[in-house]
């Protein structure tokens, strides 16, 4: 048995607890094999204590709405830690700062943005995931990405430790973010807006309309598989090496947007990890250029 499941966790921990979850069930892919435990704290405070409690050799990995990642279907050792259901705190503290737990939906600090008349944050609509997840990749939309927009973070570290940290703690760029110590974790950010007379909800139901026309919406996918890499778009490359509708197993290429890779209903997260390495191989092969996933793979294969 391993670590996770043999340590005996505390009664405040237990009704937020589950062993063996099936992370299909927390994947936009809707693959992936069982977390051996998975975690949903109801606030920062109780995970640092959670985290303070388990064994130092337990691996943790925190997930969100699941948007950016292929859990292999063998699934994950340790405990997973999912944040949307319990972090979930939005609200101006400020003329233009803006609160918003890690857990919160991108898309819902784009609406709130909109009615409180601050931006820009129209593009955080076009990000899949949660604010926890657009940090921790610097996630970006419609020409707008996460980072310049921050002021501070919350973190959490692996031994339970809180503390917060300025933006200029942290180096990012496209896609990217190096932090400055391992092991910790955003549980919550102070956004820096501006005033924007211009902000309204039908400026986010047109992006989001122009992106149903041209993006496989609704349809079960990670979002943009691979980076653009510099002066190209991966879309194009993936289009223009006849891959658009190409298919392993129950994963293909979506005919819509070639950097969008689908799960039809039976795929398994094999069949998606080898149809992200023939995507690579063969535009690497024609136009010489590898590209770099956007999406995060983790889990041990079945």
């Amino acid at each position: 048995m391993n670590a996770a499941r043999q340590f005996q966790f505390a009664p405040e921990f237990l009704p937020h607890v589950r062993f063996g979850e099936p992370l299909s069930r927390h994947t936009s892919w809707h693959v992936g094999g069982p977390a051996d435990v998975f975690y949903t704290p109801k606030s920062a405070a109780e995970l640092a204590r959670f985290l303070a409690a388990l064994p130092a050799e337990v691996p943790c990995f925190f997930l969100g709405l699941g948007s950016n990642v292929l859990v292999r279907d063998g699934g994950l050792r340790g405990v997973v830690v999912s944040l949307h259901l319990g972090l979930d705190r939005l609200e101006r503290v400020g003329e233009t700062r803006v609160h918003a737990d890690a857990g919160v939906p991108c898309a819902r600090v784009a609406r709130q943005c909109a009615k409180w008349l601050l931006g820009p944050a129209e593009f955080f609509a076009g990000i899949p995931g949660t604010v926890g997840g657009a940090l921790a990749m610097n996630a970006g939309a419609w020409g707008g990405e996460t980072w310049p927009w921050v002021a501070e973070v919350d973190i959490v570290d692996r031994d339970g430790g809180q503390r917060t940290r300025p933006a200029a703690d942290y180096r990012w760029g496209y896609r990217h973010l190096e932090a400055p110590a391992p092991s910790e974790w955003f549980v919550a950010v102070r956004f820096e807006f501006a005033v924007d007379p211009a902000a309204s909800a039908e400026t986010i139901k047109n992006l989001l309309i122009r992106r149903r026309e041209t993006q496989p919406i609704g349809e079960w996918s990670c979002g943009s598989t691979f980076t653009n890499p510099e002066g190209a778009f991966a879309a194009e490359l993936i289009e223009s090496t006849g891959l658009k509708g190409h298919r392993i197993g129950g994963a293909v290429v979506s005919p819509k947007h070639a950097n969008f890779l689908l799960n039809e209903g039976a795929a398994s997260a094999a069949d998606i990890e080898r149809l992200i390495a023939h995507v690579q191989a063969e535009v690497e092969r024609r136009h010489g250029v590898r590209l770099t996933p956007e999406v995060r793979i983790v889990g041990e294969n079945a």
